[in-house]
């Protein structure tokens, strides 16, 4: 396991792919069109499920206005995690964390009071040209440097959640999730027949796109719903330092 797995997993306690699969079969199997009964009853056995752990965040209620920008993006995510949605929602969360960071900028440049109508425009311009399109990392920088977000999350937001979170599902590069895993794996291929020969391989797991796409499948599994605890949290503490600032 590599050092962004075990410090991910030191943080916030989730789980990651295993660090080596020795015994793997490859077969193939058809899987038919799932009918829209099966969907409704998926639906509701997730709902059973799951609605009671999630429900809590519809409930969603910044303390200032600021921060309603998020609510429905938070419902979106909720609803994945429900659904069991998890690639959506881990990258609906990194469209969350991302503006949540560019909106701590410009609230704090623009202030959290409240902006009579005729001056929004004054008001947002600069702030929103300044910082809208800037880079993760640079939105990160610079909540550092304006005391929204601590040293510790400053670091753990930059060389964690920017290289697996974000560029893991947001830019579609596996190689940081997978970096802990070994490069080869014995896989068995034949078929569920019974004839024909069994035939032992080795493959590079890193490189194969569908076994890339399993681990990230699993990693989205495990980790999605602490890394939307972790976003959801940042959100309230960077509206109180906003608060704290501008008394």
């Amino acid at each position: 396991m590599g050092d962004y797995h075990v410090r991910f997993c030191e943080r916030l306690g989730v789980k990651f792919p295993l660090p080596t699969r020795l015994l793997t079969v490859i077969c193939k199997l058809n899987h038919g069109i799932m009918e829209q009964i099966k969907f409704e009853k998926n639906i509701a056995e997730c709902l059973e499920k799951n609605f009671s752990r999630f429900s809590k965040y519809f409930e969603f209620k910044s303390k200032v206005f600021r921060f309603r920008e998020l609510e429905s993006l938070i419902f979106q995510v909720n609803k994945c995690l429900i659904f069991e949605l998890h690639s959506a929602s881990i990258t609906l969360t990194n469209h969350i964390l991302e503006r949540l960071l560019k909106l701590g900028l410009i609230y704090y440049e623009a202030g959290i009071g409240a902006i009579p109508v005729k001056k929004w425009n004054t008001i947002f311009e600069e702030p929103n040209r300044k910082y809208i399109d800037i880079p993760l990392g640079k939105s990160i920088e610079l909540c550092r440097k304006f005391e929204l977000i601590t040293i510790e999350e400053k670091e753990f937001l930059f060389d964690i959640i920017r290289k697996l979170m974000r560029n893991g599902f947001s830019h579609s590069d596996p190689s940081k999730i997978l970096a802990g895993l070994p490069d080869e794996m014995v896989a068995f291929h034949g078929n569920f027949s019974g004839q024909g020969e069994i035939n032992q391989m080795s493959l590079n797991q890193k490189v194969i796109p569908f076994i890339q796409a399993e681990h990230m499948e699993n990693f989205a599994n495990e980790n999605s719903s602490f890394y939307f605890d972790y976003v959801y949290d940042l959100i309230d503490k960077i509206e109180n330092r906003l608060i704290e600032k501008q008394k």
